[in-house]
């Protein structure tokens, strides 16, 4: 058993990782609260839910049968989950009205998690294929509404921070997809459900 089996068995580093999670996320929640009772700008009050709800489905996930364990799966996938909670309000902005594109990334992140339940999870994993609602039509509608909803977020709150966490961000997001799909082709059915629906994130472009 190597160290990435050790540690997903592990009832001490399973604690750790949410507390992890617990702290970075109150920092976070209080920022964006604290913004939403400064501006009253009820953008932040959205982002702060989403991400909590996305906070909430890691803590309730389920172990799946087979799992990635390549270091650089878990690091990625931990960078990726991880980095948004380190975004920051910011007065400033390339552009405001940018905010109302959290509602289309909200409303598809939740369709998505809805759709997935308890199969959500931090890395690859063999679970149950969902192939109902939008996975009809991409095969990763959760990281299509990350690309949505930090787009959105980083336009009306620009900042050299928030720029730089964004790039990193989507680069993570990017290279975990990839990877991910590569370990899930692995599965005949997976292989079937991309034969049935062609693109990754985007309708007609990837």
């Amino acid at each position: 058993m190597n160290a990435i089996s050790t540690l997903r068995h592990s009832r001490h580093a399973s604690l750790l990782g949410n507390a992890f999670m617990a702290g970075i996320w109150a920092v976070f929640a209080y920022a964006h609260v604290l913004a939403y009772l400064h501006t009253s700008d009820w953008s932040y009050l959205l982002f702060c839910m989403t991400e909590t709800v996305s906070a909430l489905f890691f803590l309730i996930r389920t172990v799946p049968d087979s799992v990635s364990t390549d270091m650089r799966d878990w690091l990625l996938a931990i960078g990726a989950t991880f980095a948004p909670f380190f975004f920051n309000p910011s007065d400033m902005a390339l552009w405001a009205d940018a905010r109302y594109l959290l509602l289309p990334g909200s409303a598809l992140l939740l369709t998505g998690l809805l759709s997935l339940n308890r199969s959500f999870g931090l890395v690859a994993a063999q679970r149950t294929i969902k192939t109902r609602g939008v996975y009809r039509v991409i095969r990763h509608p959760l990281y299509a509404s990350y690309l949505i909803s930090l787009s959105g977020y980083v336009l009306a709150n620009t900042s050299t921070a928030n720029l730089l966490i964004y790039v990193a961000t989507m680069s993570l997001l990017l290279a975990r997809l990839l990877r991910e799909e590569r370990f899930l082709a692995a599965d005949v059915r997976y292989r079937a459900y991309m034969r049935q629906v062609k693109y990754r994130l985007l309708p007609f472009i990837f």
